[in-house]
C-alpha cells in the first residue's frame, strides 16, 4: 500500500522527527514518525499507525493533543518541534 504524506510544511508529518512533551511524566521525548514497517520505537521511529503517530500526524508546533491507548486509557502530548526530515532509505524495515 502507498502511503502519502499530505502535510503542510507547518504540520506532522509521515518522516518528520517531532520532539513532544509528555504531560504526564514530565518529558520530553523525540522520534520519527515512519511507515509501520520502518517503526521501531527502540530506534527512535514511531509508527503514523500507532497510537501516538495517529493522534499527532497533521498537529502543528504548540498544540496540546489527546493520545487515546484504549477506551480506558489515554494521555496528553505537547508538539515541541517538527524538524521536517525525508526518508533517505537508511531506515531499515522490521522483520515480522
Amino acid at each position: 500500500e502507498i502511503v502519502s504524506d499530505d502535510s503542510s510544511e507547518d504540520e506532522v508529518g509521515l518522516n518528520n522527527t517531532v520532539e513532544v512533551y509528555f504531560e504526564e511524566d514530565d518529558e520530553v521525548e523525540k522520534f520519527k514518525l515512519t511507515t509501520t514497517v520502518r517503526g521501531n520505537s527502540l530506534e527512535g521511529r514511531i509508527s503514523i499507525e500507532s497510537p501516538i503517530g495517529k493522534a499527532i500526524l497533521g498537529h502543528k508546533v504548540g498544540d496540546r493533543v489527546f493520545v487515546k491507548v484504549n477506551d480506558d486509557y489515554g494521555y496528553y502530548v505537547q508538539i515541541r518541534s517538527i524538524e521536517n526530515t525525508e526518508d533517505d532509505g537508511t531506515d531499515k524495515l522490521r522483520s515480522f
